[in-house]
């Protein structure tokens, strides 16, 4: 290890009212702590009293807070780096997903249909067959999936999967008796329903179009959904996720309550809700980030296109196996600029997803209007995903203040087909986060899972790597947009505290700010970074409570 400054701070912490130093709660030692500060970035041992670190410096400095009562953890001279802090995901479906059918990696349309054969196989009549996360890109042809390849395995149950990316799902005919779906179905603004050569629906709906099924799905109980909150936090613990932002909390945040009061919460969560709930949320009087350091409220999403891979993300220019396409802006466009307004009026933050170039640019148009409109503060405007932009985009986020809110991991899944879809000009502003970075623009990563895994390991491989899933990018897709293992924690860490107001108790791991850590069975910034896929969590620690051990 380097040699260590020591930084042995005189505390408030630290003292009682006669000179004597606290006994910490817990005690690291013997470790490799980057702490993610520019000021002190290395350390061999810290000490954590009530939920936050209160000494950081050399292992003889630290044993002087170890009591006999104290917590001891020898690190081994393993990594810890701050908590991973999840900057965009569906927590609550996260949870659902686990034990939904898993079709991400069906290989073909054969296996696709078995395992939902299975699934429907030990589930009674009439539940409906939700989730699954399937990829038809997966498959050769690329053909979209029908309601007739699955309604001879279905005949008892509804069903309504949704593709990896949710914006597209797959409905049973069953389903769509249900929703009153048929030839004579209307399209929607900001949809499609993909019909057969005679007009009937397919059994695939696009964005807003999957209203029309999604308003039949019985809502899920109150106990199932605190099953799966707490599926998804013990999920979180065991991947080094100490934080995340739930990008679709909405009224649910009381599950997540409820769970904080039972003291099973084992993940800081801050919960947004639709960018259309603006004025509840103003009539409440409630700003952004309000709340305790464990739940918060306070941020809207709202949505300016659909993705890439369901052909419904907004461009200048039509798709290459698309020609008559754009794809479609969201419904929420028309009303967006007065919507964005008026929440921004009142103090919420707001994020919206935009995934073309076009989405994106008007976004940021939205933005510098708004922001002109109601004056000029700390108002941190998030754009959800940023993923294709053209250079004249990419460099008004530095100056704009716009932090964007990025997902490493699909670069790596998205890189294996999105060449069909795109022309190489725009293929160049894909994930744009050297650039994004060379300009002044601040990232913060997430995975958005469960569109994409919620690993936080596999999210700083795809980063530093840029190595598609089908290994044929060994040396990175777009290589020229690669960060380092650094920017990439970075990103992970104190960005990501930065976009939702944390910056200042959570992102960096120095004395007074909360002791959320993990211990990682590999130095991730010296091995080779392809590597990294198979580093593991050993230990993650949340407000100074180990919440995960590996066994």
């Amino acid at each position: 290890m380097t040699k260590l400054i020591p930084i042995l701070l005189t505390l408030v912490f630290t003292q009682m009212a006669f000179g004597q130093m606290h006994m910490a709660d817990l005690v690291v030692l013997n470790a490799n702590i980057h702490t993610m500060d520019a000021k002190q970035p290395r350390a061999q041992a810290m000490a954590v009293l009530d939920g936050k670190i209160i000494a950081i410096g050399t292992d003889a400095e630290i044993r002087r807070f170890a009591g006999a009562e104290t917590r001891r953890i020898d690190a081994g001279g393993r990594l810890i780096i701050p908590g991973f802090n999840d900057a965009h995901v569906h927590f609550l479906q996260t949870g659902f997903q686990l034990s939904s059918v898993d079709l991400r990696d069906a290989p073909t349309p054969e296996e696709f249909v078995k395992r939902i054969k299975e699934f429907a196989a030990k589930l009674p009549k009439g539940r409906w067959i939700l989730g699954g996360k399937w990829d038809h890109e997966n498959w050769t042809p690329n053909d979209l999936p029908t309601a007739a390849m699955i309604d001879a395995v279905t005949p008892d149950h509804p069903v309504f999967i949704s593709r990896l990316d949710g914006h597209m799902a797959l409905a049973n005919s069953l389903a769509m008796r249900l929703a009153g779906v048929d030839k004579d179905t209307k399209e929607v603004e900001g949809g499609e329903i993909v019909r057969d050569a005679q007009g009937n629906p397919a059994g695939v709906f696009k964005d807003a179009a999957m209203g029309y099924i999604n308003r039949v799905i019985p809502a899920a109980h109150w106990e199932a959904k605190l099953e799966a909150a707490q599926a998804a936090t013990e999920h979180a613990a065991s991947l080094g996720i100490t934080s995340v932002q739930d990008m679709s909390s909405g009224t649910d945040i009381g599950v997540f309550q409820e769970l904080m009061r039972q003291g099973k919460l084992k993940t800081r969560i801050y919960g947004c809700s639709p960018l259309g709930d603006y004025k509840r949320w103003e009539n409440t009087g409630v700003r952004f980030a309000f709340g305790s350091p464990m739940l918060r409220v306070g941020c809207l999403k709202g949505y300016s296109d659909g993705s890439l891979g369901s052909t419904t993300a907004w461009f200048f220019n039509p798709y290459l196996d698309a020609p008559d396409s754009v794809g479609l802006a969201s419904d929420e466009i028309p009303t967006m600029p007065e919507m964005v307004e008026q929440a921004d009026n009142a103090g919420l933050q707001i994020n919206i997803h935009a995934i073309g170039d076009r989405a994106n640019a008007t976004v940021l148009d939205i933005f510098a209007s708004t922001a002109k409109k109601n004056g000029d503060r700390d108002r941190r405007f998030r754009i959800e995903h940023a993923q294709h932009l053209r250079d004249e985009e990419i460099r008004r986020f530095g100056p704009q203040r716009v932090v964007a809110s990025m997902q490493p991991f699909h670069i790596i899944d998205d890189g294996r087909w999105a060449w069909k879809r795109l022309d190489e000009p725009r293929l160049k502003g894909t994930y744009a986060f050297r650039t994004l970075l060379d300009t002044g623009g601040v990232l913060a990563f997430g995975s958005d899972s469960p569109v994409a895994p919620l690993n936080p390991l596999w999210g700083v491989y795809a980063a530093v790597t840029r190595r598609t899933l089908d290994d044929k990018n060994p040396d990175g897709w777009i290589p020229e947009q690669k960060i380092s293992v650094y920017e990439t924690i970075k990103a992970f860490t104190v960005g990501s505290a930065y976009a939702e107001y944390q910056e200042l108790v959570k992102g960096t791991l120095m004395p007074g700010m909360l002791a959320d850590f993990v211990v990682l069975s590999d130095d991730i910034f010296t091995i080779d970074p392809v590597k990294i896929w198979d580093v593991k969590v050993m230990t993650t620690v949340v407000d100074g409570r180990v919440v995960y051990e590996a066994k």
